[in-house]
């Protein structure tokens, strides 16, 4: 590459060009979904340089509070947190936010209400902060019928409903993935620039990895199709080399990864957790709509996990998502051990 020819570049793809050119697609649009991304950017501006300068700001200390899942919070996440809320509200265009961090649902006060649904982890596998791992941002847009009567009930939609869903990474790299519903897009932060420059465009997962993805630590405690499945992928009984494990402990990084180079991410239902960990509507039905979008699949172990109908904000699930294939492959398990039973 020729750095110093890209340094001069002036057409770039911005974000914001883009969401421009994605609004120009929709005659009807008046701008507030590209008002709401302008805001959710800015956030994610705000969090990268937060997550930078976390250890000099002695950041990184553990925070005395608990969150839902008893798990001890990091400062960073609380910060985090009153950043995207504060940036949702003050756009204008939302009317019910959910977060990781809030145990009830937020509605926007009437005078800055949109028509809106966020739902969103603002700093995703924050207990890797002090080990210096990616870890990210994940949000899902909804849109709400009646603004003015809204309530828990239109925030508890299937993911087919989704309008938009995207990540951001913050790594050696700050990297924001997002899909509005018609392929997906990967946006590198420019420091000089201060702007997300378009670098991964109209991203497509192949159709089989080599890769898969899922901590072995809870092995003991699977279910027979998910402990069939990893031991083939140590021991293929086709005579292919075996896939590599790759567990990185950071939702965000593990499927950035996954998305881009192939291969499966589980994260499984055991006996410890039958109902699974990942958070439905601000984990597996972000997550899920962009692999779809980008080609491949994602499975709950029953059913494709956008089409969860979730009867509470912080509803978990399992969750099998990546290649194409190697989906189809865990879900003959499972459909095999269904046909058994």
């Amino acid at each position: 590459m020729d750095h110093a020819a890209e340094a001069q570049r002036t057409d770039l793809m911005t974000i914001t060009r883009h969401a421009l050119n994605e609004q120009g697609r929709h005659p009807e649009s008046r701008g507030d979904f590209t008002i709401l991304l302008s805001h959710i950017v800015l956030g994610c501006k705000f969090v990268a340089s937060a997550v930078n300068k976390a250890g000099l700001a002695k950041l990184i200390g553990l925070a005395k509070l608990i969150g839902l899942a008893g798990e001890t919070n990091v400062q960073l996440d609380v910060l985090s947190n009153e950043v995207f809320v504060k940036a949702l509200v003050s756009s204008g265009r939302t009317c019910v936010l959910v977060s990781e961090e809030n145990e009830a649902a937020i509605f926007v006060d009437a005078p800055l209400r949109g028509k809106y649904c966020v739902c969103f982890d603002p700093l995703d596998g924050s207990s890797n902060i002090d080990y210096g791992v990616s870890i990210g941002t994940i949000f899902g847009i909804y849109m709400i019928k009646d603004k003015d009567n809204a309530t828990l009930e239109d925030v508890l939609q299937p993911g087919t409903d989704m309008i938009a869903a995207g990540y951001c990474m913050y790594g050696s790299s700050c990297t924001l993935v997002l899909s509005t519903g018609n392929g997906v897009n990967g946006f590198t932060l420019d420091p000089s620039r201060g702007e997300f420059i378009l670098t991964h465009p109209n991203i497509k997962i192949p159709n089989k990895g080599k890769i898969y993805s899922v901590n072995e630590g809870n092995a003991r405690n699977w279910d027979a199709p998910t402990a069939k499945y990893a031991e083939r992928c140590k021991f293929p009984q086709d005579g292919s080399s075996p896939k590599s494990l790759r567990y990185i402990g950071s939702m965000v990084a593990d499927v950035h990864r996954t998305l881009l180079y192939g291969g499966i991410f589980l994260y499984p239902a055991d006996k410890k957790s039958p109902s699974g960990k990942v958070r439905v509507l601000y984990e597996d039905f972000p997550m899920s709509f962009l692999m779809e979008q980008a080609g491949g699949q994602s499975f709950t172990g029953k059913q494709r996990a956008l089409e969860i109908v979730p009867s509470e904000i912080h509803q978990r699930s399992p969750i099998f998502l990546g290649s194409y294939d190697d989906v189809e492959e865990i879900k003959s398990l499972y459909a095999s051990e269904s046909s058994t039973a």
